[in-house]
């Protein structure tokens, strides 16, 4: 996919290339007199909107080194505080779109419990996020997510699957690396950069008779904002992982999930490449490679 997506930047480099040579036809009807040249007020125009674009990215947003993951990002927000704030702020508004808290007691007790012990017996427990893990009462919706600072909740729907207490782990210390790994923070700050990106393109595509060239632009950029979407998911695969087995959890419980996230969306999932998650059983596979390697790790 990424490679049909590079071929075509190219081929689209290539098209505005020859457009300010004069060898394309320019569009509205232009003389040939102007052709070439007089394709720039357009192209002027894309180009402030894509450079202002990249450059609001970089001035309003924060440059980070992941602790977590080693990895540099770009944030929105620039400190846990704010995170934190934010999800404080939409974890009510959540709670009550999902049909509110479960009134399984007993249920939301081992929530809590399994969520406590996998923060309190790894690195997480040193970040400053306030965690808390919520059961909602949603019993069709088979999911669960976290927000940024530490609220993390799963359904009903999902939780009455799962057949023990390693699966409910690799669940919630899957969404506890979304919150360490600051992926909505950094989501947040790249949806904004190729949002600015795809508006420029359209500008620059258009003919002046259609939208064809904007919804182009759009689906390029979404195909790339999910593209960092499905790379977040791997990666709070393989900090779940960590957290299981520093928290004496068996992580095989993490492919038993996705095994049954398989069999509930057997028969209606979308394609991977169009998916935010990867599929789950090609997540299973790069799962049990992250179990062996991080057992080969020196402790």
């Amino acid at each position: 996919m990424l490679l049909a997506l590079d071929r075509a930047i190219w081929r689209f480099m290539r098209h505005l290339i020859s457009r300010l040579l004069g060898h394309a036809p320019c569009y509205y009807d232009e003389p040939r007199s102007r052709r070439g040249i007089g394709c720039h007020p357009r192209l002027v125009l894309a180009l402030l909107v894509i450079g202002g674009s990249v450059l609001f990215h970089y001035l309003g947003t924060t440059e980070y080194q992941n602790e977590f993951t080693g990895r540099v990002q770009r944030l929105k927000l620039p400190s846990p505080q704010q995170e934190i704030a934010l999800g404080l702020q939409s974890a009510p508004g959540m709670i009550r779109e999902m049909g509110g808290l479960s009134r399984d007691a007993g249920a939301r007790a081992l929530v809590d419990r399994v969520g406590r012990r996998l923060v309190q017996s790894t690195l997480a427990a040193r970040t400053p996020y306030r965690f808390e893990f919520h059961l909602l009462a949603d019993p069709r919706t088979i999911n669960a997510f976290a927000l940024p600072g530490g609220q993390i909740f799963i359904t009903e729907a999902l939780f009455r699957l799962l057949t023990s207490e390693d699966q409910l782990a690799g669940v919630l210390g899957h969404e506890i690396g979304h919150v360490v790994g600051r992926h909505s923070n950094e989501q947040m700050a790249t949806s904004g950069l190729w949002s600015g990106v795809a508006q420029g393109l359209g500008i620059l595509l258009s003919d002046g008779h259609s939208n064809a060239g904007m919804q182009i632009a759009g689906t390029v950029a979404r195909l790339r904002v999910m593209k960092f979407g499905r790379e977040d998911e791997l990666e709070s695969d393989a900090l779940g992982v960590r957290f299981m087995i520093e928290a004496g959890y068996n992580p095989e419980g993490m492919v038993g999930v996705m095994e049954i996230l398989a069999k509930a969306a057997r028969g209606g999932r979308q394609p991977e490449m169009l998916s935010t998650h990867p599929n789950p059983e090609n997540r299973a596979e790069k799962i049990r490679a992250m179990i062996a390697q991080y057992r080969r790790q020196p402790r």
